[in-house]
């Protein structure tokens, strides 16, 4: 009974829904949607109506204006979307964890390391002289220490992480 109903209403709604579509400001498909939706419902709750293409000329009108009040209460959105450009929240955790293995790591190291690469490290963006200043070491001496703390760290994570596997 229901599929009788459908195929015989469905050019009638067709042409309601695109007559009406324009001036409701909106979609033929989405009026037949909401009228096929209203016309199931009707059929489970009361049965088929008594004269089906009336009942749909009515309904079409009745969702046309329904979608135009809801065309002049919503307001699209103006801001800007949202900026996809930078690191997601995934990026941001695995950077952090890399951060606190890195200065883990830079704890372990012997002698002035520790200090030296936490102030090099630092979120403050010290000078060389700022460094030397803070460690009681000549600026001079800051890049050859430097670099012996950087291959102890450089040995020390490499032991830490493992070797990839060959493939072959």
């Amino acid at each position: 009974m229901t599929q009788e109903i459908v195929a015989a209403l469905r050019p009638l709604l067709v042409a309601e829904a695109s007559a009406e579509a324009y001036a409701a400001g909106a979609e033929p498909g989405d009026l037949e949607q909401a009228v096929w939706l209203r016309l199931l419902e009707r059929i489970d709750a009361d049965g088929p109506p008594s004269d089906p293409e009336g009942w749909l000329r009515v309904a079409v009108r009745e969702e046309a204006r329904r979608s135009r009040r809801t065309v002049r209460v919503e307001r699209p959105y103006v801001t800007e979307p949202a900026d996809d450009s930078g690191p997601g929240p995934e990026q941001l955790a695995l950077a952090a964890a890399r951060r606190r293995a890195l200065h883990a790591a830079v704890r372990r190291l012997p002698g002035r390391c520790p200090r030296l690469l936490a102030a090099l490290l630092s979120p403050r963006d010290l000078t060389y002289r700022e460094i030397a200043g803070e460690l009681g070491m000549s600026q001079g001496s800051l890049g050859p220490e430097r670099s012996k703390c950087l291959g102890c760290l450089r040995r020390l994570l490499k032991s830490e992480v493992a070797a990839p596997e060959r493939r072959g």
